[in-house]
């Protein structure tokens, strides 16, 4: 499976484009749509560029879905995941109860999970970010309304 359309939209209305490095509010250099790998102080990039950073960062969110979740997933539960991961990371990604709950069958406590994932060290100190709240509930309710979806 590949990442559609909706989890593109998803990821670009989160990730803000920006074609000039910046710290994000965890103090990480970012550039492009959420792209942090590499960045420099300074750094400039063309939207072309940005677009192919994308591109190549959801790859990687699509590799970890792929490897790690061992039950079965529609489009719309699926894109949900990605953009989730792409944010989040693999590493966390997989030491995470939401995959742990997934995996086991349980998708509804799997949702559930999502909205946990709302902090970030901001100053050195872990907290709530509001941004975070609502992407984690856009992505909850997209993998929920897949599921649900696909249950009848």
């Amino acid at each position: 499976m590949r990442a559609g359309e909706q989890c593109l939209n998803l990821i670009m209305k989160w990730e803000t484009l920006s074609l000039k490095a910046y710290k994000c509010p965890t103090g990480h250099w970012t550039i492009g749509w959420g792209h942090t790998y590499g960045v420099k102080p300074g750094q400039v990039i063309t939207r072309g560029y940005a677009e192919a950073l994308l591109k190549q960062d959801v790859v990687v969110a699509e590799h970890a879905v792929d490897s790690l979740v061992k039950v079965p997933l529609n489009q719309g539960m699926y894109d949900a995941l990605v953009s989730f991961v792409f944010n989040l990371g693999a590493d966390k990604f997989r030491s995470s109860t939401l995959l742990m709950r997934l995996n086991q069958g349980a998708y509804e406590l799997a949702a559930d999970e999502f909205p946990k994932w709302k902090y970030g060290t901001v100053d050195g100190k872990k907290q709530v970010l509001p941004g975070l709240v609502s992407r984690r509930a856009e992505e909850r309710t997209m993998f929920l309304t897949a599921y649900n979806r696909e249950k009848k």
